[in-house]
């Protein structure tokens, strides 16, 4: 869908939730998606980050997962502390996975299974 939609115009409950192109809408969904970042010294940028504000998950020592903040903020804080960064990658998520995430509130009926959970796409 994603590939030949060029319109999008979403109903929930009645109500108009998007009438967008669908990459905005894409866009807005993905705006909390996590940003990979990797670094020489990211147990530096982790700590700077963290005072931030942002949420940072680390599984390998030059290698961070950080939400609540935006790429380029990471990179300014990077940059203001002098601070290598090889990869700023922000995530997005796929046209289903936004439409998932942006209609949850607004779903009338539920098949009593658990609701997949999002996948992000690199």
């Amino acid at each position: 869908m994603a590939l030949i939609a060029e319109r999008l115009v979403v109903i929930g409950k009645g109500r108009l939730i998007a009438d967008t192109s669908a990459e905005e809408f894409i866009a807005q969904a993905s705006a909390g998606a996590p940003v990979n970042v990797s670094s020489p010294r990211a147990g530096e940028l982790l700590a700077a980050l963290e005072r931030a504000g942002a949420q940072v998950e680390s599984n390998e020592p030059d290698r961070l997962v950080v939400r609540g903040i935006h790429a380029a903020a990471i990179g300014d804080i990077a940059a203001d502390l002098g601070i290598a960064v090889h990869e700023l990658t922000p995530q997005q998520l796929s046209l289903e996975d936004a439409f998932m995430q942006l209609t949850r509130s607004s779903v009338e009926f539920h098949t009593g299974a658990e609701e997949p959970a999002l996948q992000e796409v690199g």
